[in-house]
This record gives structure tokens, C-alpha cells and sequence, in this order.
């Protein structure tokens, strides 16, 4: 078949006009300059380092290209990229130049400022601090905190070299206790008085508040001191024939408490007439324990 220039004129004319009319729009737009700031990423940060103090997050890149694709510009499409795996630790600069910084196809870089930055760099260190629960607020009237438990009670945290030297602890959310009677149990998130500091490990704790009512002391005169395992026929005297006993626990059962409630003694085991200086002691109660003994010795005669 002969070739015919003018086969399929229409669709050649409408692709010549295409080409003409994108030719006048590229050659006609103007090309620019501008000032971005633009998100700086840290790339291959060598383990067992971590960096310290204040990290730039942008830096500002001065690009070249049309004022349409400029224009056009999103968030993200352009990023500087600093290699780190040179780091060491210490004080070390690292240089941005117009390669280290990523940008869509049309789009020339033409400076990166700052184009040297100074970052710290510390040794990752690790160690293991107890949990220290924070509570909150006072259990009712009567009533106080006996012990508090904490599961885990240390945890494992790393971080650079410089907090670890100073952290001693680890804390929790604030477990509330405000009028508590009873033994609050509670699962509260862990977290660090050092934002530097972070947990290898575990981010929530049990703790267990044991409430009981409150301890006090009392002190009871004209205790009569009792004595046990005299021999038949024999009379004893003690002197003094009372002593002065306190004792702790609870509050209410205290104020229940009577001297015929509290059983002092001595043990004349074996002992034949004569006089002696004997240890006072108290029979163990479940409602008090004893604190003090006043004299804790008397003389006892035998006869």
C-alpha cells in the first residue's frame, strides 16, 4: 500500500497542537526560588549510643525549579537525610549538603542551611530501680495505711549514660485511697521522672494497699504481778505488787482494754525461801502487743 501523508490527518494535527500548547506552557512559566523548611531524618544511628540535648528536627533547604511544580510542593515531598553511622560518643558535626536532601523529579537543590550540625552522643546504659507507687488522698478516720505492695517491684530501664546516674526510681499513676476502710488493690500504668530514661520492659503495675484500723499505745498503772508455780506452802510478796504495762493496737480494742485484761507474772519455778529479782513478763494477747514493762524487774521474797 502506497503511504498516504495525509491517512489519519485529524489525529496527527490534534497531537502536533498537544505538543505545541504543553511547549508554551513549560517555556512560558517562570522559573523560581524558594525557601523551605523541611523535616530533618536521622539515618543509621549506630546501637549501644543514643543522642543527647537538643536534636534538630528541620533544617531550611533553598530549592530551584518552575513556579508550578514548586507550587505544587506537599508536605513530606521534600527531606533532608543525615547519616549517622559514623557516630561515636561525644560531641560530633555532621554536613548536610544539596545531595542529602530528597525532592521530586523538576526540582533542583540549591542549599541546605544549616549545612553543619553538632550532636551529643551518650552510651546506652541499663540498670534495675524499684517501683515506687504514687498513693493519693487519706484512708477514713480510724484507719491508716499498714504496708504497700508493688508487682513487679523493680523494673529494668536504659537510657543514655548521663540518666541513669541519677535515676533512683521508678513511679506509677496515683493509685487513690480517699476514705478507704479496706485494702485497695489497683493496676497502674509505670513511668519514668526522667523523660530520657524509657523501661526495657512491662508497662503496668499491681499494687496493694493494706488499710487497717489505726495502731495506737496505751498505757495501764497497777498491774498485778502474778506468780506461778509457787511451792505448796510457801507465801511470796512482790515488790512492787503492780507495774506499769503498755501496750499497742488498735485503737477501739485499747479503749476496751481493763487491767484484769493484762496477765503479768513471774515463774517461781524451783525458787526456795530467800529474795529475788525477777524478770517481769506479760502473757501475748492477739488484741495488743506489748511495748513496755515498768519496772521490768521485781523483788520477790519467798517464805
Amino acid at each position: 500500500m502506497a503511504y498516504n501523508p495525509f491517512r489519519h490527518f485529524g489525529l496527527k494535527a490534534l497531537s502536533v497542537g498537544i505538543a505545541v500548547l504543553l511547549w508554551v506552557l513549560v517555556g512560558g512559566e517562570k522559573i523560581v526560588e524558594r525557601s523551605l523548611r523541611v523535616p530533618l531524618e536521622l539515618q543509621n544511628i549506630p546501637d549501644g549510643i543514643e543522642m543527647v540535648g537538643d536534636t534538630p528536627g528541620t533544617v531550611d533547604v533553598r530549592v530551584r525549579g518552575s513556579s508550578s511544580t514548586l507550587g505544587n510542593l506537599l508536605t513530606g515531598d521534600v527531606t533532608a537525610l543525615m547519616d549517622l553511622s559514623n557516630a561515636g560518643a561525644g560531641r560530633r558535626l555532621f554536613h548536610l549538603a544539596a545531595d542529602d536532601v530528597r525532592v521530586p523529579f523538576g526540582v533542583e537543590v540549591k542549599s541546605v542551611t544549616p549545612a553543619t550540625t553538632t550532636l551529643v552522643f551518650e552510651r546506652t546504659m541499663s540498670k534495675k530501680v524499684p517501683v515506687v507507687p504514687s498513693i493519693e488522698g487519706q484512708p477514713a478516720g480510724g484507719f491508716a495505711v499498714e504496708r504497700v505492695v508493688t508487682d513487679p517491684a523493680e523494673v529494668e530501664v536504659v537510657g543514655p549514660e548521663s540518666a541513669m546516674r541519677g535515676l533512683q526510681q521508678a513511679v506509677t499513676e496515683p493509685v487513690p485511697i480517699e476514705g478507704a476502710t479496706a485494702a485497695v488493690r489497683s493496676s497502674v500504668t509505670i513511668g519514668m521522672p526522667n523523660s530520657a530514661a524509657r523501661l526495657k520492659s512491662g508497662r503496668t503495675a499491681r499494687v496493694l494497699v493494706e488499710i487497717a484500723a489505726t495502731r495506737t499505745e496505751r498505757t495501764l498503772a497497777n498491774v498485778p504481778v502474778r506468780m506461778f508455780h509457787l511451792r505448796e506452802g510457801r507465801v511470796a510478796r512482790a515488790t512492787p505488787a503492780g507495774v506499769v504495762v503498755t501496750v499497742r493496737g488498735q485503737e477501739e480494742a485499747l479503749k476496751r482494754l481493763t487491767v484484769d485484761a493484762i496477765e503479768a507474772s513471774v515463774d517461781l519455778s524451783g525458787l526456795g525461801p530467800g529474795r529475788y529479782d525477777l524478770s517481769v513478763t506479760v502473757t501475748p494477747s492477739r488484741s495488743f502487743s506489748v511495748v513496755r514493762i515498768d519496772p521490768a524487774q521485781v523483788q520477790v521474797a519467798i517464805k
